[in-house]
């Protein structure tokens, strides 16, 4: 006997890709990936090194391609934040070489493969977000979270100082990037300790109403489990 809600679950096939044509990645990780339509972006990541690579991968016609990128084109980076909105996708921050990390933002618009180095404001209240790798980088509505993530406090970035982080920034998305302004905003019970390579999730109600950001897990000297 199965339970009608059992019944309704569907039973999900996975299968490995192995027949795509076109340039396919190297091996990596600490990359990330966002869709477009049917397109799957992949960028960055660490393979003996840090690569500055850019792949698509075409869903619907099993293919890779490398498109030709233009404009302010970003150092590789890995453990980056990586959002889309639309055909415009942001980078924040990452591992630009070992010991090295980047409090930088660049769009890629995704409709002529161009790229911009963007300089937001920093908040009227704070500094703007430290260099940072591992931090958690999420879209809201037209507002981009970015959360903790794991700095090195010191100048030499063979001598590496460890500093978890929990702060919290928003950012704006608006059509014109150049009045783009890192806010710091207001919040109040207990904020999660601090973390990197956590998992943050957008959930809203049905009806789009209520909207939160859930953070799990990451790391800071342990592995964490908690939910917030």
């Amino acid at each position: 006997y199965r339970s009608s809600a059992a019944m309704a679950s569907p039973i999900l096939k996975w299968k490995r890709v192995q027949n795509a044509t076109g340039p396919s990645p190297r091996p990596r990780h600490g990359h990330r990936a966002v869709a477009i339509k049917d397109l799957m972006v992949v960028f960055g990541g660490g393979n003996e090194g840090i690569v500055d690579e850019l792949h698509v991968y075409n869903t619907a016609t099993n293919q890779w391609f490398v498109p030709p990128v233009k404009g302010d084109i970003p150092p590789g980076c890995a453990a980056f934040g990586f959002v889309v909105d639309g055909t415009r996708i942001l980078v924040f921050g990452g591992m630009v070489e070992y010991g090295k990390y980047s409090n930088d933002l660049y769009e890629l618009q995704a409709s002529r493969w161009e790229w911009k180095k963007l300089k937001p404001k920093p908040p009227r209240n704070g500094p703007q977000p430290c260099p940072r790798l591992g931090h958690s980088f999420t879209l809201i509505g037209n507002k981009v979270f970015l959360f903790g993530g794991l700095a090195n406090d010191s100048e030499d970035p063979k001598n590496n100082i460890p500093r978890y982080l929990n702060d919290l920034y928003t950012l704006e998305i608006r059509p014109n990037s150049n009045t783009m302004q890192w806010d710091i905003p207001s919040c109040y019970g207990q904020a999660p300790p601090p973390r990197e390579s956590h998992s943050a999730t957008a959930c809203t109600d049905k009806d789009g109403s209520n909207p939160r950001l859930i953070i799990y897990g990451g790391m800071s000297g342990c592995r964490l489990a908690d939910l917030w």
